[in-house]
């Protein structure tokens, strides 16, 4: 087994946009789909693609926007239809039909939507640390914890926040993965993460996914996620789910998990006490593990 994680490929959509993508295994084993979260690309699964390499073709895409995907300039081309048509169609390109698919952060949340959307192409999902759409929601309309808890949001979604996250060699980006700084976050990944986040439109891009959500905390004069109205028979998730949840996360707190149920008929759930949001980094082999058993079961 040569454990060789392959980057530097590109995916060319029918939607015109380039996907870059890292992968390990063969083509045409059974396809294990990666998605990131912000701010990261696709070195967010770089410690778990080598110990998923056997019997599985295991791929991390860099979404839209990040890194050396496509990074299309405007608002529209962020929301959730656009993204979620990128991983069709990206899953197409690479031949297959059906995937288990593994979501992280905003990685999790198109987990979620293709789930919900396409249930049909997917045989499996895998969730870190994201949040189902209907919970979130309301959570932020009605709990003061996680309203609280992410208020960093508006500050993504601010006009200033290009200029504050590029200070300093990305000082507030990099703060994001916790401080003291983790051990995971060593010299060569804070200098992949700093070439990704300087390549060129692309922090905009990324922000972009913050820009364009209606689900975020309410302020002073904006009521937030309390102005939409989901309608919960709509967001039935139709696939088995397996749900792994680091519970040191400061920014998606438990009452998240609390709300799945009623949206998830076939739903398992891991909790991990000692494990934060970047749980992929922390734990990589429990990770592998956990997506391994759901490809199994």
């Amino acid at each position: 087994m040569t454990r060789t994680i392959r980057s530097g490929q590109f995916a060319k959509l029918d939607n015109e946009i380039d996907l870059h993508y890292a992968s390990v295994g063969e083509r045409g084993r059974p396809l294990v789909l990666l998605l990131h979260g912000f701010p990261e690309c696709w070195l967010a699964w770089q410690s778990v693609l080598p110990l998923l390499e056997g019997d599985l073709y295991a791929v991390a895409p860099d979404l839209r926007g990040f890194n050396l995907s496509s990074a299309p300039q405007t608002l529209a081309q962020y929301q959730p239809a656009a993204l979620i048509a990128d991983l069709v169609n990206f899953i197409q390109h690479l031949g297959y039909r059906r995937c288990v698919l593994v979501g992280h952060d905003w990685g999790g949340a198109l987990a979620w939507g293709l789930a919900i959307a396409r249930p049909d192409i997917i045989e499996k999902l895998v969730i870190l640390n994201a949040t189902h759409p209907v919970p979130f929601a309301q959570a932020l309309a009605t709990d003061p914890a996680q309203q609280a808890a992410s208020q960093y949001m508006n500050l993504l979604r601010s006009p200033q926040a290009e200029s504050l996250l590029s200070q300093n060699h990305f000082a507030q980006l990099k703060q994001m993965f916790g401080e003291p700084r983790p051990v995971w976050f060593d010299s060569s990944t804070e200098r992949a993460y700093e070439d990704a986040w300087s390549q060129p439109q692309r922090l905009t891009a990324m922000l972009n996914y913050y820009r364009a959500t209606p689900l975020y905390p309410p302020t002073a004069g904006d009521p937030g996620a309390a102005k939409v109205k989901l309608r919960p028979e709509n967001f039935i998730v139709k696939v088995p789910t397996s749900v792994l949840w680091g519970e040191r996360d400061h920014a998606l707190l438990p009452i998240l998990l609390e709300g799945l149920p009623p949206f998830v008929p076939n739903l398992q759930i891991a909790r991990v006490p000692q494990a934060t949001h970047w749980i992929a980094h922390e734990y990589p082999q429990l990770v592998a593990q956990h997506i391994l058993q759901s490809v199994t079961q």
